[in-house]
């Protein structure tokens, strides 16, 4: 049986991972410090044999048990609102996690998967993005605490992978969203919804125009699975190339909801990218994945989450 230790276990995509393993049959280790993940995320997960669950926050040395077979390193507060309330602590998730997480990975002689981010490449000059692209990041900015963590996070896994020959992958995620996202963590979709839900003005920053490219969380998890059983080492995106404008996507959230919320615009956040939209030939190469659910079909899938949100909040 795969023995799989998943950081930030507790969170909106490592919930989903744990959930993913433990329906192929691998004895799964959920850790997590509870600080943006949420124990109802993974609830359901308590009554499963082979689900173990772990409070401890990474940036403190990792010790498990018995042989491990992967490592999923997942954990770090991911949203804008993030950014401003936890700086430090994404830091050094990005940096000390992600050194303790390739230590376990080393000692056990596990293969460890890393979960980087578009955010990789900042507000990018070219459209959409390769994995080749080094990126446009401001790393004094607001949101330098999170871009430079992830970058730093790569650069630290593929020392390990060169000096200590650890076995790594790493992913660059592109916007994802689903069911088990928080829905005050600031970004565009659980704010749209919960907005849209209770009546509230929807908050759209700049014009609008500025685009995304959003990915259902089942696809990514798909990807993310092949990923780690591929031999490919670099860096690889994974997102839905199909790019739409942010009030595009605010519309079409009302739509769905059948709300009569007004939109409101705001000013764009420093260092807000322009455009977003994930070049994932890479991809479909290497692990024969393309993304399944359409953004209409994924939201019409998170909407009963964010129903149940609105109604408990």
């Amino acid at each position: 049986m795969r023995r799989v230790l998943i950081t930030g276990g507790a969170g909106f995509i490592g919930s989903h991972l744990c959930r993913r393993f433990l329906d192929d049959g691998a004895d799964v280790i959920c850790m997590d410090n509870l600080l943006t993940g949420r124990l109802q995320n993974i609830e359901d997960l308590f009554r499963r044999d082979h689900f173990t669950f772990v409070k401890h926050n990474v940036t403190n040395y990792i010790h498990v048990p018995g042989p491990l077979d992967a490592v999923l390193h997942f954990a770090s507060p991911a949203s804008p609102a993030d950014f401003e309330r936890l700086p430090i602590q994404i830091l050094k998730v990005g940096a000390l996690g992600t050194h303790n997480s390739l230590g376990v990975a080393k000692e056990k002689g596990a293969r460890l998967l890393l979960a980087s981010t578009s955010e990789c490449y900042g507000d990018p000059e070219v459209n959409p993005q390769p994995e080749s692209y080094w990126g446009n990041v401001n790393p004094i900015g607001i949101r330098g605490v999170y871009d430079e963590a992830k970058r730093f996070a790569e650069a630290m896994t593929m020392a390990y992978h060169r000096y200590h020959k650890v076995d790594t992958r790493i992913v660059r995620i592109f916007n994802t969203y689903g069911p088990g996202m928080r829905p005050d963590d600031g970004r565009m979709i659980p704010a749209f919804f919960m907005q849209a839900l209770q009546n509230e003005p929807l908050t759209v920053f700049g014009d609008g125009s500025q685009t995304r490219s959003i990915n259902f969380v089942s696809d990514l998890v798909e990807g993310v699975v092949r990923l780690l059983d591929s031999d490919y080492v670099g860096p690889v995106n994974l997102g839905n190339p199909i790019e739409m404008s942010v009030l595009d996507v605010a519309q079409r959230i009302l739509k769905l909801v059948g709300s009569g919320s007004e939109i409101v615009f705001r000013e764009l956040p420093p260092d807000d990218p322009k455009v977003r939209r994930p070049d994932i030939r890479l991809a479909q190469e290497i692990l024969g994945w393309s993304p399944r659910v359409t953004p209409d079909e994924g939201l019409e899938l998170t909407l009963p989450y964010f129903r149940a949100e609105a109604e408990r909040a």
